[in-house]
């Protein structure tokens, strides 16, 4: 039996993601309770609503620093691999408060349909252009990380989106100076609900396929398959399980039928090479059994696939 595990952590990339998310967490917070002192002060349903999605980016942006931190920490004799998959728990639980705070911003957009307040047009564009500005400048933070980690990747794309979520009460602000039109405040809130939900329904699809040990979707599950069957002397693969340690790592374990009695350790390590290089898998458990009808593994009966 063979493990292969990743040790090249970059710990001066770490140092730059916690400032990133500290840096985050905090222009978020401050901009949270501007946001909600003038929707409120300018009756702006628009404004409230996104400052209840911009609390829920705090918590989540909270959540993923935690659980990135915990991720971090090493496995012990009873969790053998550590806190990794706190990154998935923190996803899930993010999605969950995103979509419970849906309702009640959807229920009082319908309500202002007919029971319109006109709100301070201006004020709602100025504290949403401050929005534009906060969460670019929040995104901007992970540009660096976004190639190498998923979780760093989402904190990008979902700081952009709010950016752009911004921009459009901004819009909203504007077209309602403009027209007098007081149906564009409840509108442009259930378009931001929309985007949320647009993008939370994913988050919630993927975080529970991965808590339940799915093979995460970046993964080749077949391609996999088919390069173990491949390798030399390998007659055939079974008991293949794929699933995600953690938001940003994958772990596998098979077993390889062979017809070589000597277990080939340079091939074991090439295989462990290319499963991590080619194929996104970082921790490679591989079990070589030397064909033999008589002593069949207890994995591998004859009905399995």
């Amino acid at each position: 039996m063979s493990h292969s595990h990743s040790h090249s952590h970059d710990h001066n990339s770490e140092g730059n993601h916690n400032k990133a998310f500290a840096v985050g967490v905090s222009l978020n917070l401050v901009f949270v309770f501007i946001e909600a002192f003038y929707g409120i002060a300018s009756n702006s349903l628009a404004l409230l609503a996104d400052a209840g999605h911009n609390l829920s980016d705090v918590l989540a942006l909270l959540l993923a620093w935690t659980a990135s931190l915990l991720a971090s920490r090493g496995p012990t004799e009873k969790r053998t691999y550590g806190f990794k998959k706190t990154t998935i728990f923190a996803s899930l639980a993010s999605a969950i408060m995103l979509l419970t705070a849906l309702g009640g911003i959807a229920f009082e957009s319908f309500g202002r349909f007919s029971d319109p307040r006109p709100p301070d047009g201006v004020t709602v564009i100025v504290v949403a252009a401050v929005g534009v500005v906060v969460n670019t400048a929040t995104a901007l933070l992970f540009v660096s990380g976004k190639k190498h980690d998923l979780n760093i990747k989402a904190a990008f794309f979902h700081m952009a989106a709010d950016a752009g979520v911004s921009l459009g009460v901004v819009a909203a602000g504007a077209g309602m100076i403009m027209t007098g039109a007081l149906w564009l405040d409840p509108v442009i809130s259930l378009l931001i609900a929309a985007v949320i939900l647009f993008g939370t329904w994913g988050l919630l699809r993927d975080s529970f396929n991965l808590l339940m040990d799915a093979v995460p979707r970046h993964i080749d599950a077949a391609g996999i398959k088919g390069y173990l069957s491949g390798i030399r002397d390998v007659l055939g693969v079974h008991d293949l399980h794929i699933w995600a340690l953690s938001a940003t790592e994958t772990a596998l374990t098979a077993h390889l039928v062979t017809a070589n009695p000597q277990i080939d350790n340079e091939l074991l390590w090439e295989a462990q090479r290319r499963l991590r290089d080619d194929f996104g898998v970082k921790h490679a458990t591989l079990q070589v059994e030397k064909e033999d009808p008589q002593t069949r593994c207890m994995l591998n009966p004859r009905d399995c696939r």
